[in-house]
C-alpha cells in the first residue's frame, strides 16, 4: 500500500513540474511575441540624425526570432545586427529627406573585416548624398577607426585612445597540453600549408604556415592602410611609419598624425551635432538608434515574378539540417534545389561566409549548386570567411564576389583521430578489451593507436578527397588540376591574392553580386528574397536553449580563455575526414 501512495505522490509531483514549466514557457513565449510586436516602426522627425553604435555582434542577416532578447536563468542574450538590415537602413538614409546625418559612435566591432568593408562602402555612398557623417569615441579599436575613417569629422576624447599599431595574429598551441596528458593527436592530411592540424602536433608555427600568414594578413594589411589613406588624404607610406613607430600614443597624438580632426568631450560634440542638423543651442538633438531605424526596412519593391534569390551559407559545413548558425547540407542543398526548379527564381546568389568543415557535406551542396548553374545563373559572395568547404561549395559558381579582405583558399583536406589509450591507462586507470569480427572493424575508436595499414588507407581516401576537391576547383574554375594544386595544398589567400590567382572572379560586395545576377539573367525589373526560410522562434529556441546554457557557463567558468577551451572541444568533435580553414584567428 505504502508503495502505491509513493507511485501515486511521484506522479503528482511530476505532472505539477511539468505544468510548471509549460506554464512559465507559455508565458516567456507570449511576453516575447508581444514584445517584438510592439513599436513595429519608429516615426522619424525632420532633420534627425542616425545614431550608430555597433556595438553588439554583427551576422549575416538578423534572427526574427522574438527570443533573442530573453533573460532567461541568467541567460541574457543580446540582439544581433543583421549585415543585410544595416546595409539597406545606410541605403535607405541616404534618400531620406528627414535623415539629416549619421553620427557613428563605435570604439570595437564584432564582425569581420570583409563586414565591416561592406558597411564602410554603404557609408561612403551615403555620403553623396552631401549630409554629413561625425565620428567620435572615446577609444578607437582598428577596426572601429577603420570605419570611422571615412566621417566628415573624426573626434576623440581628450583622454581618449585611438589604437593604430599594424595587424597581429596569434595561434594558441596544444601540443605540450596533449603531451602531459598523454593523448596523441594522429593526424593525416594533404597539403603543404594545411595547417589546422599544426596546433595539435607542433609548438610553433611552421615555416609555409608563417609564409601564408605573413601573406595574406600584408595583403590586407595593405588594402587597409590604402582606404584610409584615400579617406583622411595622408599618405600611405605615412600611415606606415605612424603604425610601425607607434606613433598614437594619446589622443593628441592622433589628431598631431592626421588621424583625428580634434579633441572633444560628448558635450562638445553634441553641441556640434546640433548646430550640422540646424538646432539651436537649448534645443535637443533629433536622433533615433541603427537598431530603431532599421524597424522601418521595408523589403524593396520589383517583380515578385522575376527574382534574384539569396541563399544564406554560414557557419560550420555539416550534415543534417544544421540551423540559422550552421550549414547543414540537408538544408542548403534542398532549397538550391528548389530553387532550380522555380520557374519564378531567374538567377541565385549563394552568400558564403564560412570556414569549410565536412568535406562530405560540401560535396553535397556543391552537387546543387553545379547542378543549378546549368539551368539559371548562380553568383557567389563572399563575407567573411569562404575558406576550404566554403570555397568547396563557390567554386562551381558562374561567377565569385569576394571582398579584398576576404579570407578564402584553403583548398586541403585533413583527419584526425586523437589517440587517447595512454590517457585513460595512465591517467584515469582505465582499460579495454574486446573482439572483433574483421581486421578493422574498430577503426577509428579513440582507445588505441591506428595501425601503419589503417594509416594507410585512410591517407589514400584522403588523396582520393583531395583529388576530388582541386578537380571541382579545377572545373568550375577552368583552370588545370595541375595549376590549381600549385595554389592550393591548403594555402589560405586573401580577396585581393585571390582574384590575381584566379579563385575569385572580382572583387565586390552582396550588392555587385546582385546586379550581377541580374544582369546574367537578363532582367531589370526584380525582387530580391532571401533563402532558407529561418526557423520558427519556438522551435529555434527549444532547439537550442541547452546549447545556449551551456555556451554561457562556460564562458564564466573560462572567461576571456573561452576560445581556447571551445578549440579543443571543436577538435574532439571533428568528425569524418575534414576541408576546414586551419584555425581560427583574429587580427588585432
Amino acid at each position: 500500500m505504502k508503495g502505491f501512495f509513493r507511485i501515486v505522490f511521484a506522479s503528482m509531483i511530476g505532472f505539477v513540474l511539468s505544468a510548471f514549466v509549460l506554464v512559465i514557457l507559455a508565458v516567456i513565449t507570449i511576453t516575447a511575441i508581444l514584445s517584438s510586436s510592439e513599436s513595429e516602426t519608429v516615426d522619424i522627425s525632420p532633420n534627425t540624425v542616425i545614431h550608430v553604435t555597433l556595438n553588439t555582434p554583427i551576422v549575416e542577416r538578423s534572427s526574427k526570432s522574438p527570443f533573442d532578447q530573453l533573460d532567461l536563468a541568467g541567460l541574457q542574450t543580446s540582439k544581433n545586427l543583421g549585415l543585410n538590415d544595416i546595409l539597406a537602413a545606410i541605403k535607405r538614409a541616404k534618400a531620406d529627406e528627414n535623415i539629416k546625418g549619421i553620427y557613428l559612435d563605435v570604439s570595437g566591432i564584432s564582425a569581420g573585416m570583409a563586414t565591416i568593408e561592406e558597411i564602410r562602402n554603404a557609408l561612403i555612398e551615403f555620403k553623396k548624398s552631401k549630409k554629413f557623417i561625425l565620428a567620435y569615441s572615446e577609444v578607437y579599436t582598428q577596426n572601429a577607426y577603420y570605419l570611422a575613417s571615412v566621417a566628415d569629422k573624426i573626434y576623440i576624447n581628450p583622454e581618449g585612445l585611438l589604437e593604430f599599431t599594424g595587424f597581429s595574429s596569434q595561434i594558441t598551441f596544444f601540443k605540450g597540453t596533449l603531451e602531459k596528458l598523454e593523448i596523441e593527436p594522429q593526424v593525416i592530411k594533404v597539403g603543404t600549408y594545411k595547417s589546422a592540424v599544426e596546433p595539435y602536433i607542433l609548438d610553433k608555427m611552421s615555416d609555409a604556415n608563417r609564409e601564408q600568414v605573413t601573406s595574406f594578413m600584408g595583403s590586407m594589411y595593405d588594402h587597409f592602410l590604402s582606404r584610409i589613406s584615400a579617406s583622411r588624404r595622408i599618405g600611405k607610406d605615412s600611415l606606415f611609419a605612424i603604425a610601425n613607430g607607434m606613433k598614437v600614443r594619446n589622443a593628441a597624438d592622433a589628431v598631431r598624425t592626421g588621424l583625428a580632426d580634434g579633441l572633444k568631450y560628448k558635450d562638445e560634440v553634441i553641441d556640434e551635432l546640433k548646430k550640422l542638423s540646424g538646432k539651436g543651442k537649448d534645443d535637443d538633438v533629433n536622433s533615433v538608434s541603427l537598431t530603431s531605424y532599421i524597424k522601418n526596412n521595408e523589403p524593396e519593391e520589383g517583380d515578385y515574378n522575376n527574382r534574384v534569390a539569396i541563399v544564406y551559407a554560414t557557419g560550420t559545413i555539416t550534415g543534417g539540417e544544421g540551423d540559422n548558425e550552421s550549414i547543414g547540407s540537408e538544408r542548403i542543398s534542398r532549397t538550391i534545389r528548389s530553387l532550380r526548379t522555380d520557374k519564378k527564381v531567374k538567377a541565385v546568389v549563394l552568400r558564403v561566409n564560412s570556414p569549410g568543415g565536412s568535406a562530405l557535406a560540401s560535396d553535397v551542396i556543391w552537387r546543387e549548386v553545379m547542378l543549378t548553374r546549368k539551368v539559371k545563373p548562380v553568383i557567389v559572395s563572399m563575407g567573411d570567411v569562404a575558406a576550404s568547404g566554403g570555397y568547396y561549395i563557390a567554386c562551381a559558381a558562374d561567377s565569385i564576389f569576394a571582398e579584398p579582405n576576404t579570407i578564402t583558399g584553403s583548398i586541403g583536406v585533413f583527419g584526425i583521430i586523437p589517440n587517447l589509450q595512454k590517457f585513460f591507462n595512465n591517467k584515469l586507470g582505465i582499460t579495454f578489451d574486446g573482439v572483433k569480427t574483421a581486421e578493422h572493424a574498430d577503426l577509428g575508436t579513440l582507445t588505441r593507436p591506428l595501425t601503419d595499414a589503417e594509416r594507410l588507407i585512410i591517407q589514400s581516401e584522403i588523396n582520393r578527397i583531395y583529388g576530388t576537391f582541386t578537380r571541382r576547383v579545377a572545373d568550375g574554375r577552368k583552370k588545370t588540376q595541375e595549376y590549381v594544386n600549385s595554389i592550393g595544398q591548403g594555402r589560405v589567400w586573401s580577396g585581393t591574392e585571390a582574384l590575381k590567382n584566379g579563385l575569385v572572379d572580382r572583387l565586390g560586395n552582396i550588392g555587385d553580386a546582385i546586379r550581377s545576377a541580374a544582369r546574367k539573367a537578363k532582367i531589370k525589373d526584380y525582387k530580391v528574397v532571401s533563402y532558407p526560410s529561418q526557423k520558427e522562434p519556438l522551435e529555434s529556441f527549444l532547439g537550442s536553449s541547452e546549447d545556449k546554457l551551456k555556451e554561457h557557463y562556460a564562458k564564466l567558468k573560462f572567461g576571456e580563455h573561452y576560445q581556447y577551451y571551445k578549440q579543443l572541444q571543436d577538435a574532439l568533435r571533428f568528425t569524418g575526414i575534414q576541408a576546414r580553414l586551419p584555425y581560427d584567428f583574429t587580427i588585432k
